[in-house]
């Protein structure tokens, strides 16, 4: 379901490759089905399409609101109340009526029509009050006199303070004389939606409802009470950045700094202004935020840094417009704590539980806000911010009740429900990149009209470009993504891999988790060892723990030591030289491949890599064979290693771009980084398998914590105790990945992170990697396009 197009008005504001099959870095990585000319074409639209998005980063779009264009026309001048302040808005209300007599959006939707006879009623007032527009009148009158029945149908959306404005707006032109249409019958419902609404509101006595009071106060007149109503002035001189509550203000109280607001305002946007400004720091940030959701963010990394920065300055200054608003202040906190800037969690204590339902936004249900509070409140990374977990705990019941409860359209409409849905079941720490993108396409609403007091667009969000581009992004890169695992799968073949009986097929599943973190397209070398590596882990642990021996498992390990050894004379069986012979050219290639990189030879780091891991299988296979039952520290101190999550990072992280100096590969953060990664996948891990591995006689943290927990600890018990250890690990990682005084860059940390949500994405319910249950999901990221057509057809 889509609105049509609104009236608009603009306000400005401020690695080489080499080897077989190797993709070529240029224009000849978008994949050609019928040659060079239509890649370029492909190349030529991507580039058009970007640079329309950057020109967005200086401008801020926003809809014209007849309804509060109307409000600022009413305002008298203080020479003679018999003539308007802003004669331009009356000007503007005479030659923007449209053909069927309203005011408002252009074709409006049919679940609408509150919104028009809101907003052609506040125009033929204003029109009545200056004796001008007669014919403008009479036509206005018979739209509201075709459309009256619309006021009291619980199926249009409407406008908020809709049951007690209009009501009181009819009431005003009756005593105008005006010959309304509107039956007695009709006039008596809508006054008792108006009564009902009050008297609920009046016996909660609520902050929120005063603040609601306050927004609609113009819709209540005189009654107000204005005293009241100004306690809610910004600094800007608004009330609550609205043009028509401002103009109402101004009217009855002539207060000089809602003066100055309107002059503001009517001075940026000329004869018509909208129905919330400003709106620039939410609107900015938001093209951040869906410009990262949707995968397309590296094409702007110099506007996002301008954003941010920007954003920044203004939460260091406590800028009102950031802070005032629940939903701005936790996109800012979240985007500035994800890019690495220290910004405390204090300034979201103003939108606790309490103190959020006893606000204007808590009293509207605004799911929007509440949203983003939840996904504000995933960013914990200091084990003192029970301020987000508190957030956490309350704004996940408060959405999964906007799920269960009757959806109304708004909603449906703007898609809050199903962003919603995917935040609830897929947490941000077990999402992984091109999968969160792909939903997010999905989800991504080119129509975002929202209602206030009238219905408005933010044209920078919800654009037609960013959709474009997103989709012709993820299918371009999932074209390269099929290219590389076809070349995986002949170089499983080629290694003889798959003569290896023993040995879980998975390089599916490998290749997956590379490409669904290290999308872009300059990333192949990065992948193809993520994937290659993770193919042969998958060997090696299946080796160590079913297929050979222990004659076997000790000659590999020889193997590694010497290095410049012959797999065929050296090797004591067919399967050890096989495997020894995968893992040497695979390491050799990464050689070849990070040499131009890092301008050094990492091969030696890479094997040491390598002997990790099949030394500390070795003894975790030594442990079963003579039936020794290690300690829990001594287990884990072993198990985060065999967990073999070793070979497949962190040779990727000589691939990814930025050199990797001696002295950060060495370090504490280094180490950390990878400990605390492969422990949270080892504890996740042994959760998922614990029953079939006690079953088997094997090895598991679970079974070791309950044996020497001296048979006090259930099993319930245990796994609740593990799962806080992971929650401490995840954020502990979190936080190193996230801290800007870091001897690792930032390109390298963001690998482990991306690894720990693999290993959750393949924990989450059970073992997820051992079985099938999740092709569907690689699909979706290698194998199934993005059908832009589709998803305009289903808007």
């Amino acid at each position: 379901m889509s609105f049509s197009q609104v009236n608009t008005f603009r306000c400005c504001m401020s690695s080489p490759s080499s080897g077989r099959d190797r993709l070529p870095q240029s224009v000849s990585t978008v994949p050609r089905s019928n040659g060079a000319a239509e890649g370029n074409i492909a190349v030529l639209s991507l580039e058009g399409t970007k640079q329309r998005i950057k020109k967005m980063f200086n401008k801020v779009d926003l809809s014209v609101s007849s309804y509060d264009t109307a409000w600022v026309a009413m305002v008298p001048s203080p020479n003679s109340r018999k003539e308007p302040f802003f004669p331009e808005c009356v000007n503007w209300l005479l030659n923007n009526q449209l053909r069927n007599g309203s005011w408002g959006p252009l074709n409006s939707h049919h679940l609408l029509t509150k919104d028009a006879l809101l907003s052609t009623l506040a125009c033929i007032l204003a029109l009545k009050r200056w004796n001008i527009g007669e014919e403008h009148i009479d036509n206005g009158l018979h739209f509201i006199k075709s459309n009256l029945a619309s006021a009291t149908d619980n199926e249009q959306l409407s406008p908020v303070g809709f049951n007690i404005i209009f009501p009181s707006m009819i009431q005003s032109a009756l005593n105008l004389d005006m010959n309304l249409p509107v039956g007695a019958s009709t006039l008596d419902a809508l006054l008792l939606r108006k009564d009902v609404e009050l008297q609920r509101g009046n016996s909660s006595n609520s902050e929120g409802w005063r603040a609601y009071l306050a927004y609609i106060s113009e819709g209540i007149g005189d009654s107000s009470d204005w005293e009241m109503v100004m306690k809610y002035q910004k600094n800007n001189g608004s009330l609550f950045n609205s043009p028509s509550t401002t103009a109402a203000a101004f009217t009855h109280l002539n207060n000089a700094g809602c003066l100055s607001y309107l002059r503001s305002i009517i001075e940026k946007f000329g004869s018509a202004v909208p129905t919330i400004y400003p709106l620039d720091s939410s609107a900015r940030l938001s093209m951040v935020s869906s410009l990262e959701c949707m995968g397309i963010d590296r094409h702007f990394r110099d506007e996002i840094k301008s954003v941010l920065a920007e954003t920044y300055r203004c939460w260091l200054q406590g800028d009102e417009d950031i802070f005032s608003d629940a939903g701005t202040c936790a996109m800012a906190f979240r985007l500035l704590r994800l890019h690495g800037y220290e910004v405390s969690a204090d300034p979201l204590r103003q939108f606790s539980e309490d103190c959020f339902f006893n606000s204007f936004g808590g009293y509207l249900k605004d799911t929007g806000a509440a949203l983003e509070l939840f996904r504000a409140s995933e960013v914990i990374i200091h084990p003192d911010e029970s301020v987000l977990e508190k957030q956490h705990y309350w704004t996940s019941h408060f959405l999964k009740q906007a799920l269960s409860d009757n959806l109304t359209q708004v909603e449906r409409i703007n898609k809050h429900i199903d962003q919603v849905d995917d935040a609830l079941q897929f947490p941000s720490y077990a999402t992984l990149g091109r999968l969160s993108c792909r939903k997010a396409i999905r989800n991504y609403n080119t129509d975002s009209t929202k209602i206030l007091k009238s219905s408005y667009r933010c044209l920078n969000v919800g654009d037609e470009d960013f959709l474009k581009m997103a989709v012709e992004d993820f299918n371009m890169c999932q074209l390269i993504h099929q290219v590389e695992l076809k070349r995986l799968s002949r170089w499983v073949v080629e290694s003889r891999l798959d003569k290896l009986k023993f040995a879980r097929q998975k390089e599916a599943y490998c290749y997956f988790s590379a490409a669904a973190t290290l999308f872009p397209p300059e990333l192949s070398d990065a992948r193809i060892s993520w994937a290659k590596n993770g193919v042969l882990t998958t060997v090696v642990d299946d080796f160590f723990d079913v297929g050979g021996s222990e004659e076997e498992l000790v000659n590999l390990i020889q193997l590694i030591e010497k290095w410049d050894v012959n797999p065929i004379t050296d090797s004591c069986s067919e399967q050890v030289e096989i495997i020894f012979s995968a893992i040497k050219s695979t390491v050799n290639e990464i050689e070849a491949n990070a040499f131009p990189r890092q301008e050094c030879s990492v091969i030696n780091h890479v094997i040491e890599i390598w002997l990790d891991l099949v030394k500390s299988m070795l003894k975790e296979a030594q442990w079963l064979m003579y039936n020794s039952a290690p300690a829990l520290d001594e287990y884990m101190e072993n198990a985060y290693v065999s967990f073999a999550l070793g070979p497949i990072v962190l040779p990727a992280l000589y691939l990814v771009g930025p050199k990797l100096s001696e002295e950060a590969v060495r370090s504490l953060e280094f180490h950390q980084l990878y400990k605390l990664m492969s422990t949270t996948g080892r504890l996740l891990n042994d959760m998922q398998t614990f029953k079939r591995e006690s079953a088997e006689g094997k090895l598991n943290a679970v079974t070791l914590a309950m044996l020497h927990g001296n048979g006090s600890a259930t099993e319930e018990e245990t796994f609740s105790e593990m799962k806080s250890i992971i929650t401490i690990k995840r954020r502990e990682l979190q936080r190193l990945v996230l801290q800007k005084d870091s001897v690792v860059p930032r390109a390298c940390k963001d690998l482990f992170w991306n690894m720990c949500k693999v290993v959750h994405l393949f924990y989450a319910k059970h073992d997820g990697f051992t079985g099938h249950d999740l092709m569907k999901t690689v699909n979706g990221v290698t194998q199934e396009p993005i059908i832009l057509g589709e998803l305009q057809e289903g808007k």
